[in-house]
């Protein structure tokens, strides 16, 4: 999976944060409170990533309603994953990766594999 491009992560921050089906307009003013975009750029891109399979759309009246196929923990996950598939030692790449981690996150790892049912090896 490769990284979202910066106007396709603008759009899928809004709708993993708004949760709910949002319009291109809706879209388009909040970009516009922080940088001007063009509706036509947004709708494109919108379109694209439908077409790449990260949107669902529906017609709502005469205009699109977008949500997102995945949750932002999902796609971070998955670009986990890919970075970690470029590594010729997975292991390697893992203990590297958990040496980084500060308590907090180690705690997460810990909850997270104990959700899935997975011990984690002391």
């Amino acid at each position: 999976m490769r990284r979202l491009g910066e106007l396709e992560a603008e759009i899928m921050d809004r709708l993993w944060a708004w949760r709910r089906p949002t319009t291109v307009r809706e879209i388009v003013d909040d970009i516009n409170e922080h940088r001007p975009v063009a509706y036509t750029t947004v709708m494109t891109v919108a379109g694209i990533l439908y077409n790449k399979g990260w949107l669902l759309r529906a017609k709502e009246g005469r205009a699109w309603v977008y949500s997102p196929v995945r949750s932002r923990e999902e796609y971070t996950a998955a670009l986990m994953e890919d970075a970690l598939g470029t590594s010729d030692d997975r292991t390697a790449a893992l203990a590297h990766f958990v040496r980084q981690m500060g308590p907090e996150e180690v705690n997460a790892l810990r909850k997270a594999l104990r959700g899935t049912g997975r011990r984690p090896q002391t």
